[in-house]
């Protein structure tokens, strides 16, 4: 609908925003006219249609358009259709539909007495002209179709009756009402339950799915000649505190939606004030019924906060194991005992940083940069005074999943435990997280800002980069998203018969099963050509891209 507005009209943002929220209402219309409507707006001159010759019409007046373009098309859901095709970007002459030029013209409603039998069956055609403030936007064409003409009921004549009052509130420009936020979806509509009330707010029609969703609500009694706003008002009155704008919502004076819980029933209503001429002549309520809906919606936030209840908890319980080791330590006297209760200290404190992270979140996906911050700074709290080793990070991991998170954390408090320990014992030095993700868009022209990534070289063994220069983006051959983290130090380097595949080492077997077996990555270390070590972790994003380990 916008892009036909901006192209073929003359119509401002603001008469376009009008458009839009009248258009997210308009099912009403449709369903209480038992007729499809059809928006037409104005062409502007240069696109209007050359005249066809064949049309022998008078002289257009100085006020008639050069043509109409149809923007919006709706049906009803409470009869059937008159257009069974699409008629959205249709464009047609001025003069091919006569009642919408004079409702334009005339800027007033124009019904057709007789139906019209084009299409093989009978229908009823009226124009509305759309209006906002003084300003005419376009003209509603209503098409009812009489092929199930029969005597009207009850209902149907309250549906009538209310459709033609809010299609002279739209003729005024007092519909959709000015300042209302555009309706949504979820509002009631017309076949759930409609409830007429007179000025005074007291029932003069409900229909029976309205009746129905009150007797639900508790109220046995017929609506008709009751209060709307005392009746809704008594049955919810728990001694819980009320909505203190409800009566006067229910009374049919102001535009609201407001929702009601009595016995164990949800009511959702919303009231329209019928204002015709200046004057508030009758309100109609819809109502449905929404208590599967809230009581779903309680689960779920009752599920959400079980499981951030359970990452708390299970934060506590490693904080509490990470203390009763941290204690077990101080009492051996054995260097070797201490120096692994200490690290088993940091794998459970690296876990419950993570479980932490989920406490505060209403889902599991966890932005990592804290958590790798944290990591980072507690790597550095248990380093050696000697080292005087301050790591730092560079560049985001962003936001990953809790099964990505959970195992990378603990990977990488052991890659800087392991730089720490080992590059960088006894010296002075730097140590560096660089993080980079890629498959989300153009890889970047520059690495980040004293970063060393420029001279890390991804995967020498994926064709294309073998023998090349350094490269900065993924190889073609790895599909998906995935995040690639550099950690590197300018400590003692790696020994020249070093193999992760064959270390003996505890921490780095936990590394290379973490990232190879459980994230399906790939994990390689090398040397700097400038001294010391860096090591690249490369783990998919995506569960469909994982590949695996890699062949030994």
């Amino acid at each position: 609908m916008s892009d036909l507005v901006r192209d073929h009209t003359d119509l401002t943002e603001a008469d376009l925003e009008w458009l839009h929220a009248l258009v997210s209402d308009w099912q009403l219309l449709a369903d209480l006219s038992f007729a499809d409507l059809l928006l037409w707006v104005p062409l502007r001159s240069a696109d209007a249609l050359p005249e066809d010759p064949r049309r022998r019409a008078p002289a257009p007046a100085d006020d008639t358009v050069p043509g109409w373009v149809a923007i919006a098309q709706m049906r009803p859901t409470t009869g059937p259709t008159a257009y069974s095709e699409d008629l959205v970007g249709r464009v047609v002459r001025t003069g091919r539909r006569g009642l919408i030029d004079v409702a334009w013209r005339e800027r007033r409603i124009v019904r057709e007495g007789d139906p019209e039998w084009g299409s093989g069956i009978p229908v009823r055609e009226e124009s509305i002209p759309v209006r906002r403030g003084a300003k005419l936007l376009g003209v509603i064409q209503r098409s009812t179709n009489l092929s199930s003409a029969r005597t009207p009921s009850r209902l149907e004549l309250t549906y009538l009756q209310s459709a033609s009052d809010l299609a002279q509130m739209i003729a005024d420009g007092r519909f959709p009402v000015p300042g209302e936020d555009p309706n949504l979806v979820r509002s009631p509509r017309v076949g759930d339950g409609l409830i007429r009330l007179d000025r005074a707010g007291r029932v003069t029609y409900a229909s029976p799915n309205a009746q129905s969703a009150y007797r639900r609500l508790g109220f046995q009694a017929d609506l008709v000649g009751a209060s709307l706003g005392e009746v809704t008002a008594g049955l919810c009155d728990t001694g819980e505190p009320q909505e203190e704008a409800l009566s006067v919502v229910l009374s049919g004076r102001a535009p609201r939606e407001v929702e009601v819980e009595a016995h164990g029933t949800v009511l959702q209503i919303r009231t329209i004030p019928l204002v015709v001429g200046g004057n508030r002549i009758a309100a109609i309520a819809l109502c449905r019924d929404v208590t599967e809906l809230r009581w779903r919606d309680r689960e779920l936030m009752t599920k959400d906060a079980t499981i951030r209840e359970i990452h708390h908890r299970v934060k506590n319980n490693l904080q509490t194991v990470a203390a009763l080791l941290r204690l077990q330590a101080r009492r051996l006297r054995v260097p070797e005992g201490r120096a692994a209760l200490d690290e088993a200290v940091r794998r459970v404190g690296s876990i419950a940083i993570v479980h932490e992270t989920l406490s505060h979140t209403p889902d599991e996906l966890i932005d990592f940069d804290d958590i790798a911050d944290r990591v980072i700074m507690m790597a550095g709290e248990v380093s050696t005074p000697e080292t005087q080793v301050a790591p730092k990070r560079t560049g985001s991991f962003g936001v990953l999943p809790a099964e990505i998170a959970t195992p990378l954390a603990m990977a990488l408090t052991e890659l800087l435990q392991n730089a720490l320990e080992h590059g960088l014992a006894d010296r002075f030095g730097t140590l560096e997280v660089v993080a980079v993700r890629y498959g989300e868009g153009p890889p970047p022209d520059a690495s980040p800002a004293g970063s060393a990534l420029p001279s890390v070289r991804v995967w020498g063994e994926w064709p294309g980069s073998e023998g090349g220069p350094p490269s900065r983006a993924v190889p073609d051959d790895a599909d998906g998203r995935r995040l690639v983290v550099v950690v590197l130090d300018d400590g003692a380097g790696l020994p020249p018969d070093f193999d992760v595949e064959s270390s003996n080492s505890l921490g780095l077997q936990i590394v290379r099963t973490l990232i190879v077996g459980e994230l399906g990555g790939r994990l390689e270390f090398r040397r700097r050509e400038e001294g010391g070590t860096e090591v690249v972790v490369d783990v998919p994003l995506d569960q469909q891209h994982r590949p695996g380990p890699p062949p030994r």
